[in-house]
């Protein structure tokens, strides 16, 4: 008996899974919450240089003064590489002694309050030439994702899914307070302010990846998928995305009523504190017990799992689970390495495609959703409005993946992601010769860029998952991760610094290789109503379009039978123990198989 089955005696989706998947969701809005504050603590509010001491206002009434400081247009053209504006609000015109006339970089600034009361670019002078800084703060921080990524899943599998989620809350509770508090210029100079705070929100990063990525692969999702029965796995994995955007909400909701980023940072720390008390009502993972062979403690949970939605524990089912876990160990011990997904055509192609995904669309996810400053509303708005178009999207594809397919809503969303954002050079004309409609216009387009985006984000994930076999998913989804991260730092980067030459550049990037990743994942095959493959074997069966299989060649297991022979003298024990595990993998087929192809969601 596998433990999906036993799991269905004892009520697969009752009172006391219902309960814990209130919490688990409630937790998840802590990653959004990290990723975005930045958004606020270092917004980049407009700005101008500072023309003499006593000059604080932003819009103050000496315009013609301010005008008569800038760098003309002609002059930014010729002799600069970054656009106009730019030019204008960094350099100033300064009139020497002798009556000459140069051009000299700004040394300090007045930023407007309108909507920020004080930021990190301000406090840090993040602006201009110093920009760099503040790319490389948000650039590390999505490094340490990545790092988080690969350490607290290896150690959420050795110690367990429970006590590495609350040590990734208390230190995401530590580091949350040390950013809020070191930041400190006049008390310890720049360099050092900037150093410890990097290096804090490093490791918030790794923690905060801990409980997404333990959450989404190992803790969280693997509690979810792990509790509850084959039927509700997907809805579950679904609905907690949910939480992701209300996460944004409940940062958008502290940031509008506090406006000074320090008091932002000790609130939001303040927040994350009650989480911290989740490690007593969150359980450990019952399968990850089996698969430890705790048996005593999986059997103490399991009981109190039947007990809380009042069904009887069958003791003999038990013992039977736990003697076909004894065999399925011995069958799990035969893996295959990272080289397994380009040992043939068709796994090359599919797994550099689905890395080549994953690369654009956290790209585009993440550099869209940390854009909404520039969407010309309020940016409060703007980002309530973001968060709410996310769940809409989320919405909206729910139903299209189980009627429709994967690869078609995804092929659908990357184009019209690009032909939107590519919609901007034509655009850009049009909306210049009226300054409402260009309000009204960027915004819409705008809120098109977010919900599309949104859609291709969350269904690559699902899609991914589907494609890569059993033996070797793990593998390809860590590193389908890995890139993601990349795609993430490039989008933070792209924002911070091609828009300084232009303010559309960053999307017109975006829109070009969406394009590319919609037409380039129209040969990989769909998954709808596919068995999940256990092997590479399954995986080349489903084809390519542009590859047309005649027949599968065995030549994996060949090699590994002949390896057996040699390994092992008694090759019958061997044979018998492979077909065994063959006739599991058959017999239990696509959801038991799920178990270990856990939903990942970056967010």
């Amino acid at each position: 008996m596998k433990f999906d089955d036993f799991l269905h005696t004892i009520n697969d989706f009752g009172r006391y899974q219902k309960l814990r998947y209130i919490f688990i969701c409630l937790t998840y809005m802590l990653p959004p919450i990290m990723v975005y504050t930045w958004s606020f603590t270092a917004a980049k509010p407009s700005f101008r240089c500072k023309l003499f001491d006593n000059d604080t206002i932003f819009n103050s009434d000496i315009p013609s003064l301010i005008n008569q400081s800038q760098p003309d247009e002609t002059y930014c053209k010729t002799n600069m590489k970054i656009s106009v504006g730019e030019c204008q609000r960094c350099y100033r015109k300064v009139v020497s002694e002798t009556g000459i006339t140069h051009i000299e970089p700004c040394k300090e600034f007045v930023f407007d309050r309108k909507y920020y009361q004080y930021t990190l670019v301000e406090e840090w002078l993040m602006v201009c030439d110093r920009t760099i800084f503040r790319s490389i703060v948000q650039n590390i921080f999505f490094f340490g994702y990545m790092v988080g990524s690969i350490f607290f899943g290896i150690f959420a599998d050795k110690y367990g899914r429970r006590p590495i989620m609350s040590a990734c809350i208390l230190l995401m509770v530590v580091t949350g307070f040390i950013c809020a508090f070191f930041p400190q210029k006049k008390a310890f100079g720049f360099w050092p302010s900037y150093i410890v705070y990097t290096i804090s929100r490093f490791i918030l990063a790794c923690s905060t990846r801990g409980i997404s990525v333990t959450g989404s692969i190992f803790v969280f999702e693997d509690i979810i998928t792990e509790l509850v029965g084959p039927k509700n796995k997907f809805l579950t994995a679904i609905s907690v995305k949910y939480f992701f955007a209300i996460g944004q909400l409940f940062l958008v909701a502290f940031a509008y009523f506090i406006r000074e980023w320090r008091r932002l940072s000790w609130t939001l720390s303040i927040f994350t504190i009650p989480f911290v008390f989740f490690h007593f009502v969150l359980p450990e993972s019952a399968r990850w017990m089996m698969s430890k062979r705790h048996y005593t403690k999986a059997e103490k949970l399991l009981r109190h799992i039947a007990k809380t939605n009042k069904r009887p524990f069958d003791e003999e089912a038990f013992n039977r689970m736990k003697n076909e876990q004894e065999k399925s160990t011995l069958c799990q011990s035969q893996q295959i390495g990272v080289l397994a997904l380009f040992q043939t055509k068709i796994m090359f192609i599919i797994s550099i495609n689905l890395f080549f995904q994953w690369f654009v669309q956290n790209l585009v996810f993440y550099g869209i959703s940390q854009s909404t400053g520039s969407w010309g509303f309020n940016p409060y708005l703007s980002f309530t409005i973001s968060a709410l178009v996310e769940i809409l999207s989320c919405i909206a594809i729910h139903p299209l993946l189980n009627r429709v397919g994967r690869k078609l809503p995804y092929f659908i969303a990357a184009l019209c992601f690009s032909i939107i954002a590519l919609l901007i050079i034509p655009m850009q004309n049009l909306i210049l010769k009226n300054k409402r409609r260009d309000r009204v216009l960027t915004f819409i387009w705008n809120v098109l860029l977010k919900f599309f985006a949104s859609g291709s984000y969350n269904i690559i994930y699902i899609y991914a998952n589907e494609l890569f076999p059993t033996r070797i998913r793990n593998t390809g989804m860590g590193i389908c991760s890995m890139v993601a991260r990349i795609g993430a730092i490039v989008g933070t980067t792209s924002n911070d610094m091609l828009t300084r030459v232009w303010i559309n550049l960053p999307t017109i990037l975006y829109g070009i290789l969406s394009l590319l990743a919609a037409l380039s994942v129209l040969i990989l095959p769909e998954t709808l109503n596919k068995t999940l493959p256990q092997t590479i074997e399954d995986t080349e069966q489903m084809g390519l379009v542009c590859i047309r299989i005649r027949g599968v060649q065995r030549t994996l297991d060949m090699e590994e039978e002949q390896s057996n022979k040699k390994e092992y003298p008694n090759s019958n024990d061997i044979h018998a123990l492979k077909s065994t595990c063959g006739r599991n993998r058959s017999r239990n087929g696509y959801e038991n198989e799920k178990r270990n192809n856990h939903l990942i969601d970056e967010h």
